[in-house]
Order: C-alpha cells, then structure tokens, then sequence
C-alpha cells in the first residue's frame, strides 16, 4: 500500500487519507460494539464495560496510527499524533462547546480527572527528557513504555473500583457506554465478525493514514510533526468533535467533557505506552514545547472551571483563540 500511495496523483493520496480515517473511527466503533456485547454476555458489569472498551475504544484510531507510524520508522507522526490529538480535544473541542452553551462539569471531573491529565502530561515530558533505559536521553524507550502501561493499569483499576462503590452506594455514575441500554446483545457470530472486521479496519486504516500523510507531508514540504499535529490528530478527533457538539446542544455537553479528559488521559498513559513498548520513540525537543502547549490547555480548562463548577462561554472563546494562535505557530514554524 505505501509504493502505490507514494506513485499515486496527490488528489488520490487526500482520498486515501479520508479512507484512513472511516476505517479507523468505523472500524473502532465496530470493535467496540462487539466486544462489549461478549462481554455482557459473560456478565461482566456495564459499569466496568464502559470504564474500559468503550472508553478504550475512543482512544483506538490513535493507537493505530502511532504503533503503524512508530512501526513504519515515522517517530514524529508517533508521538505528536497523540499530542496534537489532546491540544485540539481541550482547546477546540470543549471550547466549541462552551461557545455553543455553558457546560456544568461534574466536580470529579474537576478535583480528579483535569489534575490526573495534567500529571500524565508532565510524565510524559519528564519520561522523554530523561529517557530512561536510553544512554543518548530524549527518547521514550521501553522502559518507558512499561511505566506509561503500569500507569495506565493502575488508573484503570482505580476509576473501576471508585465506580464501582459509587454504584453500591447507589450515587448515579455517568459513563459513556456505562449502562444496559447503552450495550447492544449481538449475537455470538456477529460480534465475532464486528471484533475481527473492526479490529482489521483499524489496522488496515492506520497504515493507509500513516502513509498518506506521510507522502503530503513529503510533496508539501511539511514536517511529519507538523501533519501529525494537525491534519492527522483532528481527522482522529474528529469524531468527539461531532458527538460532543450534538451533547451541548442538547445541553448534556458536561459527560462529554469528563470523557475527553479520560480520553487524554488514555492517549498518554495507553496509546504512547504501547508504541513506546514496541519500538523505541525519539522525544525531539521540539515535542516539549508542544507538551507543554498541551499541559497549558489542561490547566485553562481547570482554570475555567475550578471556580462556578462550569464553563462558560468566554473561557471558549479564549480557548479557540489560543488554538488558532497555536495553529499560526505551528504553520510558520
């Protein structure tokens, strides 16, 4: 697939981008819908189903596209995939959502989930800076990766275990995917083949993303960092995007948001862990200053919120002003 992307008309390689990308969100919510059935199925608590397919499975598309680019030897499409996907779910997407309507934010959200991403954020700069395992430093190493992983399990088993005394306690716990009527029952063959045919489109799809933007990174003369951060991590966040707009116009945007700082949270500690764990990761010096964009767009939220429990229209607004003055940055850079 990557001769015949690189020997194809640049407007036949934006079409295989845009292939990329329905196969890895289509493909992921395929995968997931299948597996949470076989797991209702062998009666595993919705709950846990929610706290770990389902939201596993949103992180999916960026998993695909940096193990596929890490595996392909493009180590900045790897890392700033992830990076770029997080800037654009904080600044744009819930900034979007502000604009369109204030949003109530659930107080754990704010005292644990917000802080809990900004720690993952500085981890993974303090990872790359030390690069443990690596005599040279700044690269994410494996080592590092088994850290990100063995963080990732832990917070997994956290969230799991406050949920799940929320629940006996008889407190509602809001979690996307976390409820009866959110799990579909599909039959043992059908959920089979949503397993195996999503899990092929996701694979499938990260190749072909990872080779197109590779090659329009090439004919336009772009940085593999610069498509990463931008053309490839808004095609992968395209779809919270969609589903978090619709939420805030139904005035339902405050489970949306929990989500995205969960989704954060899965990108670092999951979707860099494992790509760390397969092959080792070049920190360049130029993703600090990217991460650190990232931490700054965690602590605005925070910032936003900490006070009325609720985002108001105005933190939006300086929310999109600061990503497009990011995006200005990254284009003249």
């Amino acid at each position: 697939m990557e001769k015949f992307i690189n020997n194809a008309p640049f407007a036949l390689v934006l079409v295989f981008l845009v292939i990329g990308f329905v196969l890895l969100i289509k493909g992921a919510d395929f995968f997931v819908e299948g597996s949470s059935s076989v797991a209702k199925r062998l009666h595993v608590p919705s709950i846990i189903i929610g706290l770990t397919i389902v939201a596993m499975g949103t992180s999916l598309p960026e998993t695909a596209v940096s193990v596929s680019a890490s595996i392909a030897g493009n180590n900045e499409l790897a890392v700033s995939n992830v990076v770029g996907s997080n800037i654009f779910n904080l600044m744009v997407v819930i900034g979007v959502c502000a604009v369109l309507a204030t949003v109530d934010v659930a107080k754990e959200t704010i005292k644990r989930d917000i802080p809990l991403s900004l720690i993952c954020a500085g981890l993974l700069m303090l990872l790359g800076i030390i690069g443990l395992g690596d005599k040279a430093g700044m690269t994410l190493g494996h080592l590092d990766g088994l850290i990100l992983i063995v963080s990732f399990a832990g917070y997994i088993f956290y969230m799991v275990k406050i949920a799940l005394k929320a629940s006996k306690e008889g407190r509602k716990v809001e979690i996307e995917g976390g409820s009866d009527e959110d799990i579909k029952l599909l039959s043992v063959p059908l959920s089979i083949l949503f397993i195996v045919g999503g899990a092929a489109a996701i694979a499938v799809g990260g190749d072909i993303t990872v080779d197109a933007a590779s090659r329009i990174a090439s004919d336009l003369g772009m940085s593999q960092t610069l498509i990463g951060l931008t053309i490839v991590s808004i095609g992968t966040s395209l779809p919270e995007l969609v589903t978090s707009v619709a939420a805030a116009r139904k005035g339902n945007a405050g489970i949306a948001i929990g989500n995205i700082v969960g989704s954060n949270i899965f990108n670092i500690l999951f979707v860099i862990g494992i790509t760390a764990l397969i092959c080792n990761v070049p920190f360049e010096s130029k993703f600090l200053i990217d991460t650190v964009i990232a931490i700054f767009s965690g602590a605005l939220l925070w910032l936003g919120t900490y006070k009325h429990k609720e985002l108001r229209k105005p933190c939006g607004i300086v929310m999109l002003i600061c990503y497009a003055a990011y995006f200005v940055y990254l284009c003249v850079l």
